[in-house]
């Protein structure tokens, strides 16, 4: 069955047995994986958008799962991370949770029960994760206004005529006029509702 690159799973530990398992046990469930044997190899060429889920074991050499969780958090989105711990290491994965982690599961775990775990944090990722990139579009239009273009998106946001506008501003309305219909279509909107509604749906104050 081929693999889904929506469902790539990182898995990080320094275990070669544990790691080829786990690789082979989701290769088996329709997901893509990839392999890496410590934190350093992960983070050397990582991005956000790489992964829909980050298995990290807490103990390992070097940097740590904990220490490559602390990084992770660092980018711009925060994929769900699982960690795999120890008995010991739960007290440190419970604190990881208040930091954003989104599970762990302790050490010999059952193939089921870290299986579903992990689709279960992907499924709860897919709406957060389309929120982002939808955030992410809105905020490359509106890196596309000049800066009196963003000055009188705000007034038109407010509800101002452009009469009112071209006061304000002490600009000709026809100037204005030129303003509205270059912003409406770099935002890719056609109305000022629409452009106010793109905006509070992407959560962006301006």
């Amino acid at each position: 069955m081929p693999s889904n690159p929506n469902r790539r799973i990182a898995i990080v530990d320094d275990d070669d047995a544990l790691r080829d398992a786990l690789a082979w046990l989701f290769s088996t469930r329709n997901h893509d994986v990839q392999p890496f044997p410590n934190a350093e190899a992960l983070l050397a060429d990582y991005t956000p958008d790489r992964f829909s889920c980050l298995l990290l074991d807490v103990r390992m050499p070097g940097m740590s799962g904990l220490e490559l969780f602390q990084k992770l958090r660092e980018f711009p989105y925060l994929p769900p991370v699982v960690f795999l711990t120890g008995h010991g290491d739960v007290p440190m994965a419970v604190g990881a949770l208040k930091d954003g982690a989104t599970d762990f599961i302790e050490k010999p775990f059952n193939d089921n029960d870290i299986v579903d775990l992990v689709e279960r944090s992907i499924a709860a990722d897919a709406l957060k994760r389309t929120q982002w990139q939808a955030k992410n579009a809105v905020e490359a239009r509106l890196e596309s206004l000049t800066p009196r273009e963003r000055e009188v998106m705000k007034l038109i946001l407010t509800g101002r005529l452009n009469k009112q506008i071209a006061d304000d501003l002490s600009i000709s309305m026809k100037t204005v006029e030129v303003h509205r219909a270059r912003i409406l279509e770099k935002m890719h909107v056609k109305t000022a509702m629409e452009l106010a509604a793109l905006l509070r749906d992407a959560n962006i104050t301006v």
